[in-house]
């Protein structure tokens, strides 16, 4: 039997998916702090509690992307929630860090 497994998605697919309004299900791992700090708009924080959330109303078809700090840890956890049963589920390549870098303008801060 396969393990399932995730991709390695780019900032700049990611950012074309957000303009075409591509449906998918954003997920940013970093602590609460720095959630709120800024996040890739759409992106909804996930941490330990929030993930029976997550997995009770997350469409097991659309496209799960998982970000951290820099595209780390959001392997591990790709990889995890890509054995729940999500058909695509992808890593951000360089994380939030990246993101920030290169699209100061499409980082979202605090909660709207």
């Amino acid at each position: 039997m396969a393990t399932p497994s995730f991709r390695h998605l780019t900032i700049d697919t990611l950012t074309t998916w957000i303009d075409a309004d591509y449906p998918l299900t954003l997920v940013d791992i970093r602590d609460p702090m720095s959630f709120a700090g800024g996040h890739i708009p759409g992106s909804r924080h996930l941490d330990n509690d929030g993930v029976p959330a997550l997995l009770e109303s997350a469409p097991r078809e659309q496209p799960l992307v998982v970000v951290c700090y820099h595209g780390h840890s959001s392997q591990q956890a790709a990889a995890w929630l890509a054995g729940q049963g999500f058909a695509e589920v992808y890593s951000l390549d360089g994380g939030f860090s990246e993101w920030e870098h290169r699209l100061p303008e499409r980082v979202e801060r605090g909660r709207p």
